[in-house]
């Protein structure tokens, strides 16, 4: 645990961020290769179709989280004008995980797009499994729930884990202790 108390920060990415989103993403893929077992380009660069996206595509929305004015990570949402949001990509560089940036980031990114939510994650990453309940919980109270649902054309992967939510604005926020796994109204996949 770090011995700082950081001071977190979410804003919009701008394009003068741009650079510094993509050094997050090749962090963040590099991360993520554990669980799919990717290799990256002959560059040294991953895949980068969702980070053009978050820059360019209207329906989506990157942003940049700090510590202290230094970047911390990186949150892509897509489906702003849909149904319900995505929470596309998350990120926290390793040295800021464990301080209470995650969870202070994810809410203030719900809190930007109140509704429903939905997102996935990977069941062999258990950091993330523990993460995305207990934001879901803080959130939502008990009403989440969470399903398998296979990888769109990759059979090869074991399906994602996907949580839904509804963020229906700042009175829905949890402030206090997070209720104990597992609780009603999720539906089980194990």
């Amino acid at each position: 645990m770090p011995s700082y108390h950081p001071h977190p920060a979410v804003r919009p990415a701008t394009a003068d961020d741009q650079a510094t989103v993509e050094r997050l993403w090749l962090m963040f893929r590099h991360d993520m290769s554990e669980f799919g077992g990717q290799l990256p380009h002959p560059d040294g660069t991953f895949r980068s179709d969702r980070l053009r996206s978050a820059f360019h595509d209207p329906d989506w929305a990157a942003y940049l989280i700090t510590s202290d004015e230094r970047p911390a990570g990186l949150a892509f949402v897509r489906g702003l004008a849909g149904p319900a949001r995505v929470l596309n990509s998350f990120f926290v560089v390793r040295g800021a995980r464990r301080s209470g940036i995650g969870l202070r980031a994810a809410r203030e990114v719900v809190a930007r797009h109140p509704g429903p939510w939905e997102v996935a994650f990977q069941d062999a990453n258990a950091g993330a499994v523990a993460f995305w309940r207990r934001v879901a919980t803080e959130l939502a109270g008990d009403d989440w729930s969470e399903e398998r649902r296979p990888v769109p054309n990759r059979a090869d992967l074991p399906p994602d884990v996907w949580i839904s939510f509804d963020a229906g604005g700042p009175a829905r926020v949890r402030t206090g202790p997070s209720p104990t796994w597992p609780r009603r109204n999720r539906r089980a996949w194990w």
